[in-house]
């Protein structure tokens, strides 16, 4: 009822967050996506099974690209430069820190990335006739996401 003390617990917003990138430092990002982990499926089936079927089993983890997409600011290419480091098979890997906050600025919930690298920096989309802010997005691949919660 209106007025009652509510002991629920609500769920995080998703807004307020910030992200670190190694060497980089911090830097704010308006969207943050593909922090996804899946198990491959193997399908087996032994010899002498009863039923003409297969057991699945978990394989190897495999990890998204990150999408992380921010305002252009004049005389900021942190990203671009970052991107432009990439040499024959040779990059600047990055531990990378991605913290939802609480109202308070505190950590509540961390996703860490291992050994990320820039893939892909996509510019700006310019429009004679359009208003919008410029925004840029980097795409990074990452060897490994453990998730903390705080």
């Amino acid at each position: 009822m209106a007025g009652e003390k509510q002991d629920n617990v609500w769920p995080l917003p998703a807004f307020y967050f910030k992200v670190e990138i190694g060497s980089l430092g911090e830097i704010a990002f308006k969207e943050v996506s593909g922090l996804d982990a899946e198990a491959q499926i193997i399908e087996y089936r032994h010899g002498n099974s009863p039923q003409f079927s297969t057991i699945k089993m978990p394989g190897i983890k495999k990890y998204s690209n990150i999408q992380l997409k921010k305002g252009v600011f004049a005389k900021d290419n942190k990203l671009f430069d970052w991107f432009n480091t990439i040499k024959l098979n040779t990059i600047q890997r990055e531990a990378v820190t991605i913290s939802l906050l609480d109202e308070e600025g505190n950590p509540t919930m961390v996703w860490k990335l291992a050994n990320a690298w820039p893939t892909k920096v996509t510019g700006v989309s310019l429009k004679s006739d359009g208003n919008e802010v410029a925004v840029e997005q980097l795409d990074m691949a990452h060897e490994g996401l453990v998730i903390e919660n705080a």
